[in-house]
Formats: structure tokens, sequence, C-alpha cells
């Protein structure tokens, strides 16, 4: 609220925890961009992709020591925290990150 005017915080915050989880806000709580679009449907199809080429690897009837190497879906990563990372986010920060393109 700025001079008494717009939402109320408790209206905010409710209408952030029903943000869908493909949300752009989402994504970068969750550690950045790359983590935009993949919500829950999209990380279980991933892991049910795995979990195929997995059971393939390893029911197939390959000679001994030649089962492929079946790559891995590729999943967005989570970017490591740097030590100087542990000051509180300003309001500055999290408006560029936002406004970023």
């Amino acid at each position: 609220m700025i001079a008494g005017r717009g939402p109320s915080p408790a209206l905010v915050l409710l209408l952030v925890a029903r943000l869908p989880d493909t949300s752009l806000t989402v994504a970068l709580a969750a550690g950045g961009r790359e983590h935009f679009g993949w919500g829950q449907d999209r990380h279980l199809r991933a892991d049910l992709y795995d979990a195929l080429n997995a059971n393939t690897r390893a029911t197939g009837q390959w000679g001994k020591g030649k089962a492929p190497k079946i790559p891995a879906f590729p999943r967005p990563q989570a970017k490591a925290k740097k030590k100087a990372d542990k000051r509180p986010t300003t309001v500055a920060q999290l408006y560029q990150h936002f406004s970023r393109r």
C-alpha cells in the first residue's frame, strides 16, 4: 500500500498464492527464468519419459554391456547461490529482475 491506496497486503498474498505453477513469478521463486512454463504436469511428463527409457534399457535384449545410453530429458537447473548472496533481496533488485527482457 502506498499512501493508503491500493489493494491490501492480505489480498495481494492471496492473489500470489493462487498463481498457476507455470507463471513467471513461480518460476523466479523456483530458481530463475529457465523454470518458466515448467509446471507440475511438465515435470511429471519428464519423469515419465525418463522412467520409460530406464525400463527400456533394463528390460531390453542387449548383449552383455551393450545397453544404449539414453540421455535424460533436459530439465531446468537451479542456479547455485553465491556466498555473497546471503543478504536479503531489495525491492530494487526484484523490480530489475521482473522488468528484464
